[in-house]
């Protein structure tokens, strides 16, 4: 027998004596040890949020019990671990267990809790699937570092949970924009009588104010944050999806456009984007997820885009296919402010208004991938939209992102079937 024992940073004293400070590092100075001073923070992480609910929750209902794989400093529990320690059960890295032992205590009555990684969710891919969803067991999973997460690096990009959990049988998947709507979609999922995962990303929100207790939301019902004021045409409606919120209101601000705060990646609100269907020109989908043309949240895509109040009308704004490397802090969101500038140099209106629609686009484009402006809605209006929702909707094209369309979907065009 073999016994290998390892030392986390070992031949570095500092790391040593606390391995859990040295566990995923920054710079940091090599003789001394120390890191340099942080700013003092002003709004909690979604971790912390995390964190607070589940011990204030923990105090109210006596059948909560929360499971982790070896993350409890990294998914905000020691405080609910100090708490509570006959309720707080680490398993170490074996994700295929924690989801499995969750799935047993729901059996038995209790109300489990698995914060886990998204990244390191699909280690236990299998166990979700067969163990939790098939049998329609009520477990929730806290899923943290949803989307891209910066200098964590590729391998903890949270970057496909969305599509892989909506193609799930009984699977609710929330993704709050703030704070608050954080805190009342896990007490949404603790009252829902299936499964459930609440997707929130790395680092802090807007400062909204977490209410006490929160309230569960109406299962699969999205809201509108922001109504248009009817100036510009033609009329856009942003359909976000979690931290897409903010800097879909950011950009709504050059378009004029409505946003929906979607709440819900399944069930969607099909009823939501319907109603904004019909009083909108095009729907733009925004989502931190990875381009997939089916499973993900690109919402009308999978949920209705096949209606014929939305054929052809949709453009979805995502990551790209390619992995993400190691992203520098502060990078994620382009904000630019072209329109303005085409109006100072006197530009007609129309250049303008193309402007503004790549400008928003970029507002909202995560990491500078992709150019979701492409739309032919975007460029001629109410016209070219109709034409091509015929188009769409005759079985000609399967692309909704505008005139440029792959080899397939042009041979598809010209011969009505697919080479």
């Amino acid at each position: 027998m073999l016994h290998v024992l390892t030392v986390k940073g070992k031949g570095f004293d500092p790391a040593e004596v606390d391995p859990i400070k040295y566990h995923g590092v920054s710079q940091f100075d090599p003789v001394t040890g120390q890191f340099p001073a942080k700013k003092a923070a002003t709004r909690p992480t979604y971790t912390e949020v995390f964190g607070s609910w589940l011990c204030e929750e923990a105090a109210r209902n006596p059948q909560l019990a929360a499971i982790t794989p070896a993350m409890r400093e990294g998914s905000g529990l020691v405080k609910f671990a100090r708490q509570f320690p006959d309720r707080y059960f680490d398993v170490g890295i074996a994700e295929q267990h924690a989801v499995t032992l969750a799935a047993g205590m729901a059996c038995e009555g209790l109300n489990p809790v698995c914060a886990i990684y998204s990244t390191f969710l699909q280690r236990g891919y299998d166990q979700l699937i067969h163990d939790v969803a098939i049998q329609n067991l009520p477990v929730v999973f806290a899923i943290d570092r949803g989307g891209l997460v910066g200098a964590d690096g590729a391998t903890h990009h949270g970057a496909f949970d969305l599509s892989y959990l909506r193609c799930i049988p009984n699977m609710v998947v929330m993704t709050p924009s703030d704070e608050n709507e954080c805190a009342r979609m896990l007490s949404t999922g603790v009252a829902h009588s299936g499964p459930s995962a609440v997707r929130y990303p790395r680092g802090s929100g807007s400062g909204v104010a977490v209410e006490s207790p929160p309230r569960p939301l109406p299962l699969g019902k999205g809201r509108i944050v922001r109504e248009a004021l009817g100036r510009r045409q033609p009329r856009v409606a942003l359909l976000a999806f979690g931290c897409m919120v903010a800097p879909a209101v950011e950009a709504a601000e050059l378009l004029d456009a409505v946003v929906a705060d979607m709440r819900f990646v399944k069930p969607l609100d099909i009823e939501l984007i319907l109603d904004l269907a019909q009083e909108n020109d095009l729907l733009v989908t925004l989502e931190d997820n990875a381009r997939h043309h089916r499973g993900a949240c690109g919402a009308p895509s999978a949920g209705g885009r096949s209606h014929p109040g939305i054929a052809g009308r949709v453009c979805r704004a995502r990551q790209p296919r390619r992995a993400a490397g190691h992203l520098r802090a502060g990078c994620q969101w382009r904000v630019a402010q072209r329109a303005e500038a085409a109006a100072r140099q006197g530009h007609g209106p129309e250049r303008a208004q193309k402007t503004r629609l790549r400008s928003a686009a970029q507002r909202v484009q995560p990491f500078g991938f992709g150019v979701f402006w492409k739309s032919r809605a975007y460029r001629s209006g109410k016209a070219s939209m109709a034409r091509r929702s015929a188009a769409v909707s005759s079985g000609s094209s399967s692309c909704s992102r505008g005139p440029k369309s792959s080899p397939a979907a042009r041979a598809m065009s010209a011969t009505g079937t697919r080479k």
